[in-house]
């Protein structure tokens, strides 16, 4: 009696329809914000690039605020800590969902993107070291990070037709990523820390946990709780974005059995990640771009002076060279060891592509810009002109690579959307004779 033959594993293999129409939606409202973040971005450089340059930095320096509460803040530093928080909140919630009923549960489906994650955190990160050398070491975590709103900005003009499974190993690689930053923007990027006011925002913090694990959603209980947490936070030097994920990792994915369970729909995290996402995506990030990407380039002579600066120069070949060598080269080891291989149809050149569209940095690589060398200062104007250049490198490669597979991805997309049975639900995700999904 000869054994049934294993089934072919697969390196990114199709999710259920239901897990796929909920990564498509996402994918559709960061979509639209990252059309907002380029406007924000392109009126900032326009603006601070016009003979009016005067009013924007004016803008972005306007003081506002309480003093006593040391809450007397530029407007460019409450886009960086507040609204970014918003951003983080919304992150740590898509972190927890994929942790707790995601992939990233599942150890063989995580592999993949976190190990692609971690390996266009390292690569970069090592590039950019050897070029900025000491003196700009500082900076090494600016260019690994991906901006995945920017990023499926550019796919939805270049890549719509791109197969689902890519779709969605480029937004699980952006929340593992979203992880790392951070991790990083904890660890490293806390100058001085006050421990008082950081055990004190555990009060507020725990309270808020206790709200949301009895499936509170009041808002004039939860928001003054988290406002209070992160102006702790913020008090205690570590950076008042950690406030957000902070929050976001007690709100409760899965629905209680009182609720009738996991399987009665979703929990508390998708209901604040629906009413959250649009205003992070809409409104927060592209603010916080507005008040963040100005900076006067002073035509091609400035910006080649940029970008000849040691710090500038490892930031570009960090974001066009370093992220996608680890992504792709940590995606090559996972399949090279646990022997998957890619779907039909799927070449490496399509993982490529992805691995470029990785290297569009700009919110976190921004921030993390102003915290290694100041806002405002000299080398700080360098890094957003760096930030800005390699993100657009890594766009125009992506296109190129993209554009010219669009004819095996509309076969595939043929495929992915064929539904003969008329049943809502494409012919491909449903399971067969054997259990499985093709």
């Amino acid at each position: 009696m000869t054994d049934a033959p294993r089934r072919r594993t697969s390196l990114f293999a199709r999710r259920s329809w239901g897990e796929t129409s909920r990564i498509s939606a996402i994918l559709r409202k960061e979509t639209v914000g990252g059309a907002l973040l380029l406007v924000g971005a392109l009126l900032a450089l326009l603006w601070s690039n016009s003979p009016w340059a005067d009013g924007y930095r004016a803008l972005r320096d306007l003081t506002v605020g309480p003093a006593s509460l040391h809450l007397d803040l530029t407007l460019a530093t409450w886009a960086a800590d507040g609204l970014l928080a918003i951003f983080f909140f919304v992150a740590g919630l898509e972190l927890k969902r994929e942790f707790v009923a995601g992939d990233l549960r599942d150890p063989r489906r995580a592999a993949v993107p976190v190990a692609a994650a971690v390996g266009g955190v390292a690569v970069p990160a090592v590039l950019f070291v050897l070029i900025a050398g000491v003196d700009g070491a500082r900076g090494w975590a600016i260019p690994t990070a991906t901006d995945i709103a920017f990023a499926l900005a550019v796919l939805a003009v270049v890549g719509r037709l791109l197969p689902s499974a890519l779709r969605t190993f480029l937004l699980t690689l952006a929340v593992v990523d979203d992880l790392l930053a951070i991790v990083i923007i904890a660890v490293f990027y806390t100058s001085s820390l006050a421990v008082p006011p950081l055990l004190a925002a555990l009060v507020p913090l725990a309270l808020f946990a206790v709200l949301v694990q009895r499936r509170v959603r009041s808002w004039w209980l939860l928001l003054p709780l988290a406002a209070v947490t992160w102006t702790l936070v913020h008090a205690s030097g570590v950076h008042a974005t950690v406030a957000g994920v902070l929050l976001a990792f007690t709100v409760p994915v899965l629905r209680s059995e009182a609720a009738g369970g996991p399987d009665a729909g979703p929990g508390l995290a998708e209901h604040f990640e629906h009413r959250f996402r649009p205003i992070s995506a809409g409104v927060a990030v592209p603010i916080f771009a507005f008040l963040s990407a100005g900076v006067t380039v002073g035509g091609l002579a400035g910006l080649a002076t940029a970008l000849t600066d040691r710090v500038a120069a490892g930031i570009v070949v960090g974001l066009v060279v370093g992220k996608p060598v680890g992504i792709l080269a940590a995606t090559w080891l996972v399949s090279r060891f646990t022997r998957a291989n890619l779907d039909e149809g799927l070449n490496w050149v399509d993982v490529l592509g992805l691995a470029l569209l990785g290297g569009i940095g700009f919110t976190v690589s921004l921030l993390i810009g102003e915290l290694a060398f100041g806002l405002g200062s000299a080398r700080d104007d360098h890094v957003k002109v760096a930030v800005l250049t390699g993100s657009l490198l890594s766009a125009l490669l992506a296109t190129v690579i993209l554009r010219a597979r669009t004819r095996v991805y509309r076969r595939v997309h043929e495929i992915e959307t064929l539904d003969e049975d008329h049943d809502g639900v494409p012919d491909v995700f449903e399971p067969k004779a054997d259990g499985h999904v093709d």
